[in-house]
């Protein structure tokens, strides 16, 4: 009999039929996409692998190198709980904590293709929880969303990222720092990742806040861009009610599960303020997706009501010019009269009418003067003089 015997038989690995075969290649040797079965795990520091740690009664008894070394660290420590944190690891990982722990094949296919919604579901004595985390970018003043798949079983937390966001290491520190807690167990670490989710949350929706707080001044400034901004920060708010609406319902069904899984009475108080804090940050998520509406319909108006402006000064400045024109023309007109008189009595051709009557010159004057009267009060009457 070993010195320290596990305290639980985990079922035997098995292959799943859902991997890809194992094809050899001539001469024995194994795929290179597959690791040897002798190879070592990938340790803290390299690979996927962020950090390993076995906890027993609140505090840290371990720190394993790998994959493999956790798992026999776990065997060896009664009562003990291991919590593995990945980053976007690779097939072959997950296939080993898949059969190590006895993970649904489901929930690995969702863990490794990643892209999917928030969501919570039971595979026997496993909770699968995905979340999706936000954090506020301020240089590029945009919400930066991740991805978060959660393995909750008896005596271990597997966590998967996908993305930058969350900061699990915060949330390992906080719950090292206050082992009464962490004794309580992986459902206790699963309140701890819950609780930094939502707390994420908050940045992100004071940063929103700001975000149209100088919308609502750009849109009244006149500014063109705006709208740009306006449709650019609604695709964010929707991914934003994407990731926070459903962990309403998430939560509640935790709750509603206390009396059957027998949950501590303080992660009971623990994750009903994560609910209060959830329903908070979804009620402020959809009212910012009615303001930006709101306030988009108000830029369109605002816009309308500009063209239709200078569409109107333009109008105006058409309509002065017509004026403008009309009186060039008619003085234009006015003048043409004795020019076209004088051009004709100034030919001085030898046989040509009136060149000798006496009272040539005062009827050529007369005659201007007549068709230039007439004409200035034609154009004045129909007002464009």
């Amino acid at each position: 009999m070993p010195e320290n015997p596990p305290r639980r038989q985990r079922p035997t690995p098995k292959k799943h039929s859902w991997l890809r075969p194992t094809t050899a290649r001539p001469g024995g040797t194994p795929p290179a996409n597959r690791p040897s079965p002798d190879a070592p795990g990938p340790t803290a520091g390299e690979g996927s692998v962020v950090h390993a740690a076995v906890y027993r009664d609140g505090h840290r008894v371990s720190t394993p190198t790998s994959l493999a070394d956790t798992y026999r660290r776990l065997r060896e420590q009664p009562d003990a709980m291991a919590w593995i944190g990945l980053h976007r690891p690779t097939e072959s990982e997950l296939v080993s904590l898949a059969e190590e722990f006895d993970l649904h094949q489901l929930a690995v296919e969702d863990a490794l293709e990643a892209h999917q919604r928030p969501k919570l579901e039971r595979y026997g004595d496993t909770l699968f929880v995905v979340l999706r985390a936000a954090r506020y970018l301020d240089a590029p003043e945009e919400v930066d969303f991740g991805e978060l798949h959660i393995f909750v079983g008896p005596d271990f937390v597997i966590t998967v990222r996908h993305g930058a966001a969350p900061d699990l290491s915060a949330v390992r520190r906080r719950m090292e720092a206050t082992p009464e807690l962490l004794a309580l167990g992986p459902e206790a670490v699963l309140y701890a990742i819950l609780d930094a989710v939502v707390d994420g949350y908050a940045p992100v929706v004071a940063g929103v806040q700001n975000d149209i707080d100088e919308i609502e001044t750009e849109v009244f400034g006149g500014d063109p861009a705006v709208s740009r901004r306006i449709y650019e920060l609604a695709r964010e708010m929707v991914e934003f009610q994407r990731a926070t609406r459903p962990l309403v319902g998430m939560l509640h069904g935790l709750m509603a599960g206390f009396a059957k899984y027998g949950t501590d009475d303080e992660l009971q108080r623990y994750l009903r303020d994560v609910a209060d804090h959830v329903t908070h940050t979804s009620e402020r998520v959809d009212g910012f997706r009615s303001a930006l509406a709101d306030i988009l319909a108000v830029n369109a108006t605002l816009v309308t009501q500009q063209q239709n402006a200078e569409m109107r000064a333009l109008a105006e400045a058409g309509f002065e010019q017509n004026e403008e024109i009309k009186k060039i023309s008619s003085w234009a007109a006015i003048l043409f009269a004795p020019t076209l008189v004088g051009t004709i009595y100034g030919m001085n051709f030898t046989h040509m009418p009136e060149l000798t009557w006496v009272f040539g010159y005062p009827f050529a004057i007369a005659l201007m003067a007549i068709v230039c009267v007439s004409l200035y009060f034609v154009f004045k009457r129909r007002d464009w003089l």
